[in-house]
């Protein structure tokens, strides 16, 4: 079965592609922001930024889900570092494909700032931005800027995956 992660720092909107993504593919979307231990989710609330110790158990989740799932499976998840697509992918013992957003510092701050009702405070980005290291030429991965409307990062996604099939 076909299973994406989409990724990317917080504030790039994950979640709003994922869902669009998985329609248009006719899958199932799952929030992994859904999977986090509550212990996280606090952590993250209070301003820290969560260690590799505290990611582990959510990554697996993210994978055994994928690895579970027996239809085209979209996740919205950070999946920030390689080890953690590794993992993810390596749980889900199947390949996964990881639609990577990318956007300046700018334009996520403002989508943060912007946002009402979400754990992951403003604060925590730089932490996030730190953090990433953008999807390798030996990782299977599409990227798409976030400076264009949803349904054009989609359509730029699924033309990328087009072109990576061929």
């Amino acid at each position: 079965m076909v299973a994406y992660v989409v990724m990317g720092v917080s504030g790039c909107g994950k979640s709003e592609i994922g869902r669009g993504f998985a329609r248009a593919i006719g899958g199932t979307f799952v929030d992994g922001d859904d999977l986090h231990p509550e212990e996280n989710i606090a952590k993250m609330g209070r301003g820290e930024p969560l260690t590799d110790e505290d990611r582990a158990p959510w990554l697996d989740k993210v994978g055994d889900r994928l690895k579970e799932a027996d239809e085209p499976t979209v996740i919205a998840c950070s999946a920030l570092r390689r080890i953690y697509r590794e993992r993810i992918s390596g749980r889900a013992e199947r390949p996964v494909t990881f639609l990577y957003l990318e956007g300046s510092r700018d334009i996520l701050t403002s989508r943060m700032n912007n946002r009402s009702g979400h754990f992951m405070p403003v604060a925590l980005l730089d932490s996030q931005l730190a953090t990433l290291e953008p999807p390798a030429v030996d990782e299977m991965f599409v990227s798409a800027s976030i400076d264009q409307t949803p349904d054009m990062v989609i359509a730029t996604l699924l033309s990328g995956l087009r072109r990576e099939t061929k």
